[in-house]
């Protein structure tokens, strides 16, 4: 089965009260019309089409990487006549699937069961049971259950108004019935559009069954057209996110607190997460980690037994088993920490390799460096690697002992087991085995003293 898939993506979202189009607001980092490519590009043997609106011009820049037929609706005149955009691109044995840029929640697994629907005699309609249909086109069904048509809120009468299946908009057909039924659309309702949903009533003039699917939820098909609506759709999101990482194992101290946004590439057991974690990109963890409140984790690769304390920042970086990493340390970009690692508070690692079972502890920057094995740094040590125009490398090898407050102007070398002494700053290489230092001499200031403010 060939699909064609439309996502109709063409509203400004008035009521965002925003410049920025409503399909470009987020959800988990990712844009509302990008969740919807993503649950649409999962289906096999798929074409994907997107109408964006006059003006839209940047929704299609934001996400040009999306591997989709752009078409724009110059003119905002309906769901009926954003469909039509694309027609020419349908062929008569296509099976169409009709998507909304901003109902982002949309299951896989729903669409498989709407598509199993359609046949040459049958539509398939998505609907939900909803607790206020208001807003919502109301399902028309028959005296045997039939659905024989489907009317909009403004346009339904007090006996329509009080039906509670909804139309989701979402449906599928043959591509040879929606170019005959597209081509007899009319406009004579309330709103003066061409509305998709009276190819309902159309198809069941012309023989064939209304086969309809149930969403699982409201929130699965709900759209996002304000900032309530899209926040809402943020906190279920991320329950489901929840809900995934405890059924592979992971322990959530409070799963209300959690934000995933991206994706695991590997999950071990025994991962422990406090609260407001935040996951971001593509993360591998493996087993017995511990991540302790307040950390963002952010394509980051995360060995075994690995223990990260509260609000610390890991990006882009990997982290070897049994390191120790924290508090409020940060772990930035092509940052490679081997075994048995420490790393700790008000630290920060940069474009640098550690070699298992160094530490680096207190109040220290380390830039474009590679520290070797059992090195101790020191607190208020910082490599001076950036001269403002060129930056340059720090060498640290195996044993060394980098005193407090020192400054490692690279390029420069440590020795092997070399020690520097406590508040020197190092321009030139440093022997192995030898102890460096460099400090102005010490004097004191015999019968000096301080000075005192005049009495006016």
């Amino acid at each position: 089965m060939t699909i064609k898939t439309i996502i109709l993506a063409a509203g400004q979202g008035t009521r965002m009260r925003s410049t920025k189009h409503k399909v470009l607001h987020q959800i988990a980092n990712k844009a509302l019309l990008e969740h919807v490519y993503e649950t649409g590009r999962s289906l096999d043997d798929n074409a994907l089409f997107i109408i964006y609106g006059h003006g839209g011009e940047t929704v299609k820049q934001t996400l040009s990487h999306l591997d989709a037929t752009w078409i724009e609706q110059k003119q905002q005149l309906g769901t009926g006549h954003a469909v039509q955009q694309a027609i020419d691109h349908v062929e008569d044995a296509d099976t169409v699937l009709i998507l909304y840029g901003d109902v982002p929640l949309l299951k896989r697994e729903t669409l498989q069961t709407l598509l199993k629907n359609v046949g040459a005699t049958s539509l398939a309609l998505l609907t939900v049971k909803l607790d206020d249909p208001t807003g919502y086109g109301r399902i028309v069904r028959d005296k045997e259950h039939s659905v024989i048509k489907i009317v909009e809120q403004k346009d339904a009468n007090e006996a329509e108004l009080l039906i509670n299946e909804g139309n989701t908009g979402i449906l599928a057909c043959k591509g040879k019935q929606l170019k005959q039924w597209l081509a007899r659309l009319g406009n004579d309702n309330a709103q003066n559009e061409y509305y998709l949903t009276d190819i309902i009533e159309m198809a069941v003039d012309d023989g064939l069954t209304i086969e309809t699917t149930q969403a699982t939820s409201q929130d699965e098909v709900l759209g996002v057209n304000n900032r309530s609506q899209l926040a809402h759709l943020e906190r279920v999101y991320q329950t489901e996110q929840a809900q995934m990482l405890m059924e592979r194992g992971v322990t959530l101290r409070d799963p209300a607190r959690l934000d995933v946004r991206g994706t695991f590439s590997e999950l071990g057991q025994d991962i422990d997460v406090d609260i407001n974690v935040i996951f971001e990109g593509v993360n591998r963890i493996a087993s017995n980690v511990k991540i302790g409140p307040n950390c963002t984790i952010k394509n980051a690769t995360i060995a075994e037994g690995v223990e990260i304390l509260a609000n610390s920042v890991v990006e882009d970086a990997t982290i070897g088993s049994g390191s120790r990493i924290g508090p409020f340390a940060r772990l930035r970009p092509q940052s490679e920490l081997a075994d048995h690692v420490h790393i700790g508070n008000f630290v920060e690692i940069k474009k640098s390799t550690v070699a298992s079972g160094s530490k680096i502890n207190h109040l220290s920057y380390i830039g474009d460096s590679e520290i070797g094995s059992k090195v101790n740094v020191g607190a208020g040590t910082i490599t001076c690697n950036y001269d403002g125009v060129n930056k340059f490398k720090t060498i640290i090898e195996d044993g060394a002992f980098i005193g407090s407050d020192t400054q490692l102007v690279a390029p420069v070398t440590v020795g092997k087991n070399a020690t520097i002494g406590a508040g020197s700053t190092i321009t030139r290489d440093a022997p192995a085995e030898q102890l460096t230092l460099s400090r102005v001499k010490q004097i004191s200031v015999p019968g000096w003293q301080r000075p005192t403010k005049t009495e006016k």
